[in-house]
């Protein structure tokens, strides 16, 4: 949100603005979504919609609000231009200006994205069986979330052995196997010995 208004607007603004950009995106993520019939059936795990969409439209509406004129003026192709705070006729020309913006990017997505999607799901599904979301997608392709050991391979007790401390399964439950971690050999680089 602070990219769009951050030359035509004060300092005073920009902190006003700085809080709500932290507040109203979160407050939709974790309490309208929540609440929300129609947001509760999207699929949004990394609040793609609350982060962009919210938090853009709140920039555009926002610089609506407050624009200076004389710094507008360094940036806006017409000169004289403020925000609706301001006051005058220029100030609600240019607030219409910014929601006009808004809902035209808000619908250009939604047709784009909409077409592209459409030819996706010609060629692959857009959404995992539920029996797979159960496993995890992470899991579904052979790879651990997070994983620490290297670049998304799977815990491998025989490549990356084991410690006295690790007291996890790394999948072996399945198998009612435990690793046996024996004593490490003296010395400070001699790596453990273990036996499955």
């Amino acid at each position: 949100m602070g990219t769009m208004p951050a030359g035509v607007v004060q300092g005073w603004a920009a902190m006003i603005m700085g809080i709500l950009s932290g507040s109203i995106p979160w407050f939709t993520m974790m309490i309208v979504h929540k609440r929300s019939r129609i947001l509760r059936h999207v699929d949004d795990t990394l609040g793609v919609f609350h982060t962009h969409a919210v938090a853009g439209s709140l920039g555009g509406i926002c610089t609506g609000l407050f624009a200076q004129r004389d710094l507008a003026n360094y940036f806006v192709a017409r000169l004289n231009e403020q925000g609706a705070f301001y006051g005058g006729h220029s100030g609600g020309r240019q607030f219409a200006k910014q929601l006009c913006g808004a809902l035209f990017i808000i619908g250009w997505n939604l047709v784009v994205t909409s077409i592209i999607l459409n030819v996706i799901r010609l060629v692959i599904p857009l959404r995992m069986s539920e029996e797979n979301l159960l496993i995890g997608d992470d899991a579904v392709h052979g790879e651990e979330a997070y994983a620490l050991w290297g670049d998304g391979e799977k815990y491998d007790i025989t490549k990356h052995g084991a410690s006295e401390y690790d007291d996890t399964q790394h999948g072996l439950d399945s198998l009612n196997v435990r690793p046996h971690v024996a004593a490490p050999n003296s010395g400070p680089s001699a790596a453990p010995n273990v036996e499955l």
